[in-house]
């Protein structure tokens, strides 16, 4: 095990502890912060790309997380500064004029979130000088745009006694991707990040946002995060087109189906109507959109029941058809998914987030974690040319005070 606890005296120096963060914001801004916050970053143990064609999905919150702390201003600036973005320095808005700019990278999702905020009819008497840093692999598909959004709007209505309900706020951090970066993501992010539970799973019904608290007890074993370190850029991917083929597949559905989303179809009913479709992509699109959903809600019931080796199973099933069906995983996924599958203590494994690139999740005996990262990095680098990461994926409260 001695491998095993050097990786997590790794991790636990990736975190930041408040008075850190107290220094960090006091060397920017000259001044200290008046509040500290954690939001973080989320893994989906089934049910991906079911969100936004009005599936389940069952996610968890994650250790790994963005902090922040903040101060309020005299005037109506507002002053941003990431730990992990230092090439940018201090990136400066206009509480009154609130526009995308493809030069403030990260910072557009402040910028959306506070100007959707604003136009909500919530008033922000003064402008903020808000420092964050967090330890989310940039571009891994572990949801830190989410988490961003959530910290800021958590920051603002605590900052400013909003009042604000959770819902609400996780209702703005979606807008704020869908219409300010122009990615057309469904709820689950925003809402795994805001609604997370520590040691708990959320199976959320994304059609009519009613959801279950799950605990997760896996015995002996433990979930590990497996990074392509291949950055997936979401805007600049095929999301949006996997999006638009599901919704072209229903409308064709509709033709002779009463029916709002796919997630309302079980197998039967949607193989006895698939002759509809009338492209083979948009076919497979659909299949995975149906399909995913019932082995979402499987799953949490094989959970309960303590039935891990067929909860494993159904994880290697996602995975088989996001790859065959949905064709958002590619080699580097597929790599370390396949390898994975391989080794003993693995209950099952499958690609987590978006897809193209990002990260893989496994569940897998603790034992068995030093060699299982040894067999599955070899492997990785023989064929990608260069190593993967891997984190013990420990299951966390949602966005909250410090």
């Amino acid at each position: 095990m001695k491998m095993l606890s050097v990786y997590l005296k790794i991790w636990e120096a990736l975190s930041m502890d408040k008075q850190e963060l107290i220094t960090a914001f006091t060397n920017i801004y000259q001044s200290k912060p008046s509040a500290e916050y954690f939001s973080p970053g989320r893994i989906n143990l089934i049910g991906e790309h079911t969100d936004y064609n009005g599936g389940h999905v069952f996610p968890c919150a994650i250790s790994l997380g963005i902090w922040g702390a903040v101060a309020k201003r005299t005037d109506r600036k507002v002053r941003l500064y990431s730990g992990n973005f230092t090439d940018l320095g201090v990136v400066e808005a206009d509480l009154d004029s609130l526009e995308y700019s493809k030069k403030d990278s990260w910072a557009n999702y402040v910028k959306g979130m506070i100007k959707f905020l604003q136009e909500a009819g919530h008033v922000l008497s003064s402008g903020l000088d808000i420092y964050i840093n967090g330890n989310i692999p940039n571009g891994s598909g572990l949801s830190s745009s989410a988490a961003l959004e959530m910290l800021i709007g958590s920051i603002v209505n605590d900052q400013f006694n909003l009042g604000i309900e959770r819902l609400d706020l996780i209702k703005l951090g979606v807008k704020t991707e869908n219409e300010f970066i122009g990615v057309n993501s469904g709820i689950m992010d925003q809402f795994a990040v805001g609604m997370g539970q520590k040691d708990h799973a959320l199976l959320l019904d994304t059609n009519t946002l009613e959801y279950e608290v799950a605990p997760i007890d896996l015995k002996d074993h433990v979930i590990i995060i497996m990074n392509t370190n291949k950055r997936r850029e979401l805007a600049d991917s095929k999301y949006n087109e996997r999006r638009a083929e599901c919704e072209k597949a229903l409308s064709e559905l509709q033709t002779e189906l009463d029916i709002s989303s796919l997630g309302e179809l079980d197998a039967n009913t949607f193989d006895e109507y698939s002759y509809l479709i009338e492209d083979g992509n948009r076919l497979k699109r659909a299949r995975h959109a149906v399909l995913e959903n019932e082995r979402t809600l499987r799953a949490k019931k094989l959970l309960q029941e303590g039935k891990l080796a067929e909860f494993g199973r159904l994880v290697n099933a996602s995975h088989v058809s996001l790859e065959h069906d949905y064709e958002v995983t590619g080699k580097e996924l597929d790599t370390l998914v396949h390898t994975a599958w391989q080794q003993d203590g693995v209950l099952g494994a499958r690609m987590t987030g978006a897809g193209f690139g990002g990260c893989a999740i496994a569940i897998v005996a603790s034992a068995q974690v030093p060699e299982f990262e040894k067999q599955v990095a070899a492997k990785y680098t023989t064929e990608i040319g260069y190593a993967p990461s891997f984190y013990e994926a420990k299951i966390s409260d949602g966005t909250k005070v410090i």
